[in-house]
């Protein structure tokens, strides 16, 4: 099997990670932010990720990887498709994703994926929908696309994404949702409690106690990124105050425009998938503690195995970790073309 890809606009690595682990070998991948880079070579072998701006990628460099790539994926920025005004494809904001298909045209691939949010499906009225089926289709792929939910994949989140498949002379049909839920507590009860900092340990709170971690602690024996983000009493009293599951509209109404919109102070529900991981966790706290998940707990939601280290500023690493594609739903995509293209 052909099985050489290239991430661009690669973030942290988690859509990498993810075509890894289905039997792919990442060529190169490039992003623009260092902080994710650093993270990505750091987890990833032979520094394969670079800080460069995709525009500065010569045609003549992509040229020489004609007929030895399998596929492109990536998630490109589409900042120009506004919901007013011009539908103009060519606006200079949509820069990226021009170059995104400039390389796909270019390396001639089996097959690209794009990842992306759900908002871009009904963005400028769907104009960049229908520009990604009929600009690659112009190419010979057979497009085909789809709302997917990571929960669906053995993901403990709902978290909601769309997928563009390219096949060259294929139709794609994306995978089966599995027939599990992964639930919070499944994901993170067995990480060591961060209401005791002062005797805080590295090492695991108990044996695994369920396959999800199983699964992320794989071969870990020390845990990386779980540190706890303080907080004022005031705070933590308000948090105390919210039920596993709950939100702002469990407090009294004093409390109402302590942060004045409607998803502020959630807990997580600890018998269902977690909501969406972002990029800042100020208003999402952990189904029992009183605090915001930490890095690696968001890491587990992401389903990014526990051996997998972030770095930067803690800060950065919310981001990093929030920006990402869960791994394994990215797997799952990821053997489902191998799959089609095997066939």
């Amino acid at each position: 099997m052909k099985n050489k890809i290239i991430d661009l606009f690669c973030g942290a690595g988690g859509l990498s990670k993810g075509f890894e682990e289905a039997g792919y070998s990442v060529e190169f991948a490039i992003d623009m932010w260092d902080d994710a880079v650093k993270t990505y070579n750091h987890n990833h072998n032979n520094n394969t990720a670079k800080c460069i701006d995709i525009n500065n990628i010569a045609d003549e460099e992509l040229l020489k990887l004609h007929g030895k790539i399998a596929g492109v994926i990536g998630g490109p920025p589409c900042q120009g498709f506004s919901t007013v005004g011009t539908r103009n494809v060519e606006d200079p904001r949509n820069q990226l994703y021009l170059q995104y298909y400039r390389v796909v045209e270019k390396i001639r691939p089996e097959f690209f994926v794009i990842e992306n949010v759900k908002g871009l499906l009904t963005l400028a009225k769907g104009a960049f929908k229908e520009d990604i089926l009929e600009r690659f289709s112009k190419l010979g792929y057979t497009v085909t696309y789809k709302l997917l939910n990571a929960s669906d994949y053995g993901v403990p989140q709902n978290r909601q994404r769309v997928f563009f498949v390219g096949l060259k002379n294929k139709k794609f049909e994306f995978p089966k949702s599995f027939d599990y839920k992964v639930s919070t507590s499944e994901a993170i009860s067995d990480l060591p409690s961060l209401e005791d900092f002062k005797n805080y340990s590295k090492n695991y709170k108990t044996g695994a106690i369920s396959d999800y971690a199983k699964q992320m602690r794989g071969n870990s024996d020390i845990l990386f990124n779980h540190e706890p983000t303080r907080h004022t009493e005031q705070t933590k009293e308000i948090i105390s105050m919210i039920p596993d599951g709950g939100n702002i509209s469990d407090l009294p109404k004093e409390y109402w425009n302590v942060r004045k919109y409607n998803k502020a102070f959630q807990r997580m529900n600890s018998k269902l998938p977690s909501n969406t991981i972002d990029t800042g966790h100020r208003n999402y706290f952990h189904y029992k503690e009183n605090r915001v998940p930490s890095v690696r707990e968001s890491a587990r939601i992401q389903s990014f195995p526990d051996s997998y280290e972030f770095l930067g500023s803690k800060t950065s690493q919310y981001k990093q970790v929030g920006n990402a594609v869960p791994p394994l739903l990215a797997k799952a995509v990821a053997l489902k073309i191998r799959e089609t293209l095997e066939d």
